[in-house]
């Protein structure tokens, strides 16, 4: 399989032969990571994003050039002559950005950012990470537990790892990269892993797949890019139907069975811990750093794949393990008092939302948990408006938002009362979010769970701030 088909001129020998790299999309998480990547192998980065943010304020502290008006004017001089500059790009930009447009007329051929992340995979030995829920916290795993480990990684991950405050890891002396494979767009079909995992295949994307059948279709062509020589890490119980290469390992897991499983799970006074059984053995008393039921099998999947590389080191993971943070927004804790706990979530499918509030749930079994969930994109809520709705239903009470709309234009009756009109749970309110500060501070709550892959999480600071001025 070629990779960067369409810019072989600018490829040789898994190098970029330009000195100029520019984004656009630059304050996307994933596009991030590969403008910090360049940027340390000396590369001129520079980009374009719609809004500014925390992350773009970041970079340009390291020295990349961010720009926040569509318009070629913007570009710097330097980065104008197609001969020294690789433009690349993130799906989700609409195809009539201006930047983009004034590309495409003048000589460039601009990529995608998948194509991009390919190169790394096929000049290192890689692990990614695919799955429609649970590749960010599970490669996030990885990476710690083998920058904790003599192997060392490069890592491109789809969250902030707040272990260290960034969603890329480098090491220049090691062989390995961790990437978070994404299947929206068919964007991990630009990958080469050494080591593939697969946590989840539950229908997802379906603006992009149209049926259930294409998204795992879409899973099955993945894991024939896995190299000849490489491992398959699958959980137990997928619809998929995995089409790995001759010569390619394959390995199961799950929390109870498989290849990779756990066995004497314990929970007691906040903590999870438990024995990881492997092919060649078992290594007792795993303790988890965020004791949530979901990252027993997450556990399980990265320290699987750290073994299929060959580079598993027992000691290392368990401190790993133990040590791990987790990603921002991936169940991290923004207030925790006596009368008030909040967590915050990125879930934005209906599983990951059912598995997000089970686990408050078991955390604090004696308190009544309120959700304030704020659905991700047009598509996806017409698509699964039931399964949100039954989910949602689980909690005592819900606080819906409007939908965050992303890269989508508005769909006709399409609205987050298609969710709400099918909600069962003892209280419900449906608002906007522009309401959503004044409704939680003027609720009677003791636990919530915000939730969604929108810009819910940025309201939160003025909630903390309520309840923590309440305390003194």
């Amino acid at each position: 399989m070629k990779l960067l088909n369409q810019s072989e001129d600018v490829m040789t020998d898994g190098k970029i032969e330009k000195n100029n790299i520019y984004f656009v999309g630059a304050g996307g998480i994933g596009m991030a990571a590969l403008e910090r990547y360049f940027k340390s192998r000396g590369y001129n980065v520079a980009g374009y994003d719609r809004t500014a943010s925390a992350l773009t304020h970041a970079l340009e502290g390291e020295g990349i050039t961010i720009s926040y008006t569509d318009s070629y004017d913007t570009i710097p001089e330097t980065f104008r002559d197609p001969a020294a500059t690789l433009v690349v790009y993130t799906p989700a930009i609409p195809q009539n950005n201006n930047i983009l447009t004034w590309f495409k007329s003048n000589g460039f051929t601009p990529v995608k950012r998948a194509e991009v992340l390919g190169l790394v995979t096929r000049s290192s030995c890689s692990l990614c990470f695919a799955g429609t829920h649970g590749k960010t916290t599970t490669s996030s795993m990885a990476a710690h537990i083998l920058h904790e480990s003599k192997a060392g990684c490069n890592a491109f991950l789809g969250g902030v790892l707040r272990n260290y405050g960034t969603n890329f890891l480098l090491d220049n002396n090691s062989r390995l990269s961790v990437i978070e494979a994404d299947e929206y767009d068919r964007s991990f079909h630009h990958l080469q892993p050494y080591v593939a995992v697969i946590t989840s295949t539950d229908a997802d994307h379906l603006d992009i797949y149209g049926t259930e059948e294409a998204y795992l279709e879409s899973f099955a062509h993945f894991t024939e890019l896995i190299q000849p020589d490489g491992a398959l890490i699958i959980h137990e119980g997928l619809k998929l139907v995995p089409r790995p290469a001759e010569g390619v390992r394959v390995y199961t897991y799950s929390r109870d069975s498989g290849d990779f499983h756990a066995s004497d799970i314990r929970r007691e006074e906040g903590t999870i811990t438990f024995n990881l059984v492997t092919p060649d053995g078992c290594i007792g008393d795993i303790e988890l750093g965020v004791p949530v039921e979901i990252n027993i099998e997450n556990a399980i999947a990265a320290a699987a794949a750290v073994w299929a590389a060959g580079v598993f080191e027992p000691e290392a993971v368990k401190k790993a393990l133990a040590s791990f943070m987790g990603p921002k927004r991936r169940f991290e804790f923004h207030l925790r008092q006596p009368g008030h706990v909040i967590i915050d979530d990125y879930a934005h499918h209906p599983d990951e939302l059912r598995a997000s509030i089970r686990s408050v749930k078991a955390l604090y079994p004696d308190r009544k948990l309120t959700v304030a969930f704020q659905p991700h994109l047009y598509s996806r809520t017409r698509d699964f408006a039931a399964d949100f709705a039954a989910a949602l239903s689980e909690a005592h009470s819900v606080v819906l938002l409007d939908i965050y709309p992303a890269r989508e234009l508005p769909i006709e009756g399409v609205t987050s009362q298609i969710i709400f009109d099918r909600l069962t749970c003892p209280e419900r309110r449906l608002i906007t979010k522009d309401e959503f500060v004044e409704t939680i501070n003027t609720m009677s709550w003791e636990l919530l769970l915000s939730a969604g892959a929108g810009d819910i999480v940025d309201y939160l600071p003025l909630i903390v701030q309520h309840y923590q001025s309440d305390v003194k």
